[in-house]
Parts: structure tokens; C-alpha cells; sequence
């Protein structure tokens, strides 16, 4: 791990649910998060020193740029020292530059945590497989819709295996100690024995998209913690809610692949009774928006739900863009909301070149 390098590792945003799929399915889109990463080998020049983190784009004020604490690089460090490998290499050089903005449903701790597996799988030269990347992403996200998504890209299902009890603990152990919290005074030595990842923790398939759809994000100004947004849902649900879910859920994954799309069908099988209707409260507008904007009233719009913990709006639509967007920020307005909004597209998995 001494010589020069220099790789650039890509990953996509995400949109998690679609509506009925709660920590089922997840969509890649076309918003990323880049490292450009070197690797410089000391010389009487250049003597070896700690990694160096610079930022850019989103959240640019907020992320830590110690190696220690970065999300990032601590999902790289836990899969090195799986692996025997005990610090960074000397020299590191890594600039992030983020187009996914953070806490607002768009997967960029998702990004980030798949970011810093394969940063792991790279210094290490671990020639990991896909699906072993997969089993340390899920060590740290624990929910396999957005990592899945970008990882893999596309629009992908996933869920997590059932294991046996011994390998059920392993990957149940808390976040702490999968990635600890570095204390100020803690040496390159502190943290060495990291709980290993069960093999399979998570499976998935990739589902067919329709080339014809494109994905409004429509993105209120503030944020919302995937833990607040989990913290509202109920413990139980009744049966009459997860048949409803269910039975769109089992609609939409082949509704959204055919051509043309059915903007009746997309429209219904979006509804969703597990999540949404528990966090209409912490976003206002929700409700309005995803019912008062129909293939009815705006041409082209084939279904709207919230994305992931929200607080975007994800409208699938194949034309009318400016318009869903114009009357979803009024309705935002009237609560005091201002919003932004990005039309992508569904985007390729995460790159390493």
C-alpha cells in the first residue's frame, strides 16, 4: 500500500419506499457523491503524515474532515481492519464532492456509508465482491433499501436474510461498536477488533425500469432525521393497512417497467398506509400535495409519495415537470415551506474507476 495511487469512487442518491415498498425498494438517481482519492508514498519531500479530507457542495459546513469522525472514512477503516489492516495508508489525500443534500430523503448517508465501504475494498486492495460490500454497508445503514440502491443502481428490492442465531448476533451488534466514537486521545491502536459482518446478511433484485420515466424531486428547505421521521411509525400495524401495501407494492414493481406507463395504475399502487400517514405531521404540505396533484389535473405525472424519510416529494412523471413542481411549491408555501426541485434520472450504481 506504498506506491502511488490515485482512483475516484462514485455513488448515486437514492429515493427509498416509493410509496407501498417501506424499507423494501429503493431508486438510484442521478445526484452523486464523488471522491477523488491519492495516495502519495512518503519521500524525503513528502513525509508520511495523517489523511487529509477536504470538502465541496452539500453539507460542505457540516462534515467532519478528521478521518476519525468522518462517516466515510470510519466505514473505510472498519472494513480494513476486518481485514487485518490496522490504519489508512500514509499520505491519503481524499476531496469529496457532494451533490446530495443532506436529511432531506435522498440517501446521503446511504452514499456515504457505500462510499466508504468501497474506499475500504480500494486502500486495501480487497478485491471485495458486491455482495460482501453489501454485508458491510448493512453492518452500519441496517435497512438495505438505500445502500442496495446505491450500490447496484436501478430500481432494486431488497430484504434482509434470515441467519442463524450466531450469526444473527453478529450482525446485530449495536453501531457502536461496528464504528466507534473515536475519543480525542485515541492512538492508531485504539478500536482494533471490530465485530466481522455475517456472510448474506442482504439479497435483492434488480427490477425493470421504463425508459420513459423520469424522477421529479421536489426538496422542502429544512431537514428531517431519518430517526425522527422512523420515530413517529407505529410498533403494529393492522392487517387491512399491510394488505393495502402489499398489494401495490406487488403492482408497482412491474407497472413502472412497462410502455407506455399506466398513469392510473402507477397513481394507485404509489398509495401507501405504513409510513406516510404517520409523517404528514412533521412535514406540512404532505398530504396535500400527494393528493391534491393527479394524472388528472397534471398530464404526465404517473405517481407522488414521499421519498425515503422524507422531507422530499418524489413525483414519477414522463413530461409536465415544471408544472407538478410549480403547484407542489405552492402548497408548500401556504405552510411556510420553500422548496427547490430537480428533475433526474434513474442513475447506474456506484463506480470505482
Amino acid at each position: 500500500m506504498s506506491e502511488h495511487r490515485s482512483f475516484t469512487i462514485r455513488v448515486p442518491a437514492t429515493s427509498a419506499n416509493i410509496g407501498p415498498g417501506f424499507d423494501v425498494v429503493g431508486l438510484s438517481l442521478s445526484l452523486h457523491l464523488t471522491l477523488t482519492v491519492t495516495i502519495t508514498a512518503p519521500d524525503a519531500a513528502t513525509p508520511a503524515r495523517a489523511p487529509k479530507i477536504t470538502y465541496s457542495g452539500e453539507g460542505a459546513d457540516e462534515v467532519p474532515l478528521d478521518a476519525y469522525k468522518n462517516l466515510t472514512t470510519r466505514v473505510a477503516l472498519y472494513v480494513l481492519r476486518c481485514h487485518g489492516i490496522a490504519k489508512f495508508p500514509a499520505n491519503l489525500d481524499i476531496h469529496c464532492d457532494n451533490e446530495i443534500p443532506f436529511g432531506r430523503g435522498l440517501g446521503s448517508s446511504g452514499a456515504a456509508v457505500i462510499a466508504g465501504v468501497h474506499l475500504g475494498n480500494q486502500l486495501g486492495q480487497l478485491n471485495l465482491p458486491v455482495e460482501r460490500l453489501l454485508d458491510f454497508a448493512l453492518m452500519v445503514e441496517r435497512h438495505p433499501d438505500n445502500v442496495t440502491a446505491a450500490l447496484v443502481g436501478g430500481f432494486v428490492g431488497s430484504y434482509l436474510r434470515e441467519l442463524d442465531q450466531a450469526a444473527t448476533e453478529a450482525a446485530s451488534v449495536p453501531l457502536s461498536e461496528v464504528l466507534p466514537e473515536y475519543p480525542p486521545d485515541a492512538g492508531e491502536d485504539w478500536g482494533m477488533d471490530p465485530p466481522q459482518p455475517p456472510l448474506g446478511i442482504g439479497h435483492y433484485v434488480r427490477f425493470s425500469w421504463s425508459e420513459s420515466i423520469k424522477a421529479l424531486a421536489i426538496i422542502p428547505r429544512f431537514e428531517l432525521s431519518t430517526a425522527k421521521a422512523r420515530g413517529v411509525l407505529p410498533q403494529e400495524y393492522s392487517r387491512k393497512d399491510l394488505i393495502f401495501n402489499l398489494q401495490r407494492l406487488a403492482v408497482l414493481t412491474t407497472a413502472l417497467a412497462q410502455n407506455p406507463p399506466d398513469p392510473e395504475l402507477i397513481y394507485e399502487a404509489m398509495k401507501d398506509r405504513v409510513h406516510q400517514p404517520y409523517r404528514k405531521a412533521l412535514i406540512p404540505g404532505l398530504p396535500e400535495v400527494t393528493s391534491n396533484i393527479t394524472p388528472s389535473t397534471h398530464p404526465g405525472l404517473l405517481g407522488i409519495c414521499l421519498s425515503g424519510a422524507g422531507p422530499t416529494i418524489l413525483a414519477l412523471a414522463t413530461n409536465g415537470f415544471e408544472a407538478i413542481a410549480r403547484d407542489a411549491a405552492a402548497i408548500f408555501k401556504t405552510h411556510g415551506i420553500e422548496v427547490d426541485w430537480k428533475v433526474l434520472e434513474v442513475a447506474g450504481g456506484s463506480v470505482v474507476q
